[in-house]
């Protein structure tokens, strides 16, 4: 891993990724001072000089994440949750669904757009 353009591109950097070409990766930072910024991420050359033989290789500087929703997750333990509610959960128990996946509150991460979101109660129900 490299850091290509302190600090904008670092260790931690959060990117979606909006095109994968052969040589070139186009993304969107999605947090930080560079918030929305669209960024270009070469493939890196890569030489290791401590073996008897010389090779280069060619590699992308980033580490893959994964997604899911939280329907998906439901019955599965998680290492590390990160819960994106940029929209409200639209049915109920859902959040609980989510926020449950892991073992303890500091593996848990939530983002929600002015720290607010909607947990959706139907009080019928209840």
């Amino acid at each position: 891993m490299r850091n290509l353009d302190a600090p904008r591109l670092c260790s931690g950097t959060r990117l979606r990724i909006a095109e994968l070409r052969r040589h070139i990766v186009q993304a969107t930072i999605l947090a930080g001072g560079a918030k929305g910024e669209t960024v270009l991420i070469p493939r890196i050359p890569i030489i290791p000089t401590n073996l008897p033989f010389q090779f280069k290789c060619l590699q992308f500087p980033i580490n893959v994440a994964f997604s899911i929703t939280i329907n998906k997750s439901q019955g599965q333990t998680l290492k590390v949750a990160d819960i994106h509610l940029g929209t409200p959960c639209f049915s109920h128990g859902q959040l609980n669904v989510g926020c449950s996946r892991v073992s303890g509150a500091r593996n848990l991460f939530i983002y929600a757009e002015n720290k607010k979101s909607r947990n959706v109660v139907y009080r019928d129900v209840l």
